[in-house]
């Protein structure tokens, strides 16, 4: 495993549960809003936390976390992530896992072993905008819908999650993912905050106004759907 960042302890990465995170080195993706930059343009550059140091923190802080969330970056990048994740659930934790939805192989593997109790899969756009907003030309969507398919039919073991941006998200964006994730578990709209650590400096947040018509929108589509950091 390629570790390149451990929070300690979150209140926020694991909806219910007081968790770790651990952050992979990483990804195929390029999306303009990313704040984990150096995670996907520079992670070789980043020296590597040793994976048996993470281990070993927690099983000494088991009972005062409930679970680890592996975010990145995209995880799933990751060749030994598997064995990674059987040594967190042989240590008794919750795993939830973050992933862009490009591995549905190894994603509906990791269902079937037992190895994740949570998914939470980003929506980056309706199918039109995804290779702009990924900044991947003609970047096929199979493996992206095949993923979105598998998770739609777990119940409730997963969450969609986007990212609200002004250049790429408008009405009619919001109303052709409601139409995709139709009867999706869960769906959380979230506030983008531009950083330095932005791939991209020139992109927008969705103002709060804009967000909750959109929330109600997606409502028709996902009931259970959400503002996050708004």
């Amino acid at each position: 495993m390629h570790i390149c960042g451990f929070e300690k302890m979150s209140l926020v990465d694991y909806d219910g549960l007081v968790a770790a995170t651990v952050f992979t080195g990483g990804c195929n993706f390029r999306c303009g809003f990313c704040h984990n930059s150096a995670l996907v343009l520079s992670h070789k550059d980043i020296p590597a936390i040793d994976t048996e140091e993470v281990l070993s923190y927690l099983k000494k802080r088991k009972g005062v976390l409930d679970g680890v969330c592996v975010s990145g970056g995209e995880p799933t990048l990751q060749k030994d992530l598997p064995e990674f994740l059987s040594s967190l659930k042989e240590l008794g934790y919750k795993v939830k896992l973050d992933t862009n939805g490009t591995n549905p192989i190894l994603i509906k593997r990791l269902f079937s072993d037992k190895l994740v109790d949570y998914f939470a899969m980003d929506i980056k756009a309706d199918k039109e905008v995804y290779p702009a907003i990924i900044d991947v030309p003609n970047y096929d969507l199979g493996k992206v819908l095949e993923s979105v398919e598998f998770l739609l039919s777990l119940g409730d073991n997963y969450e969609f999650r986007t990212t609200l941006i002004s250049e790429f998200h408008g009405k009619e964006n919001i109303v052709n993912i409601g139409k995709w994730i139709k009867g999706a578990n869960k769906y959380f709209l979230q506030k983008f905050k531009n950083s330095e650590n932005c791939i991209q400096s020139h992109l927008s947040a969705v103002e709060e106004k804009t967000a909750l018509e959109f929330r109600d929108i997606l409502r028709e589509y996902v009931p259970n759907t959400h503002l996050r950091g708004y």
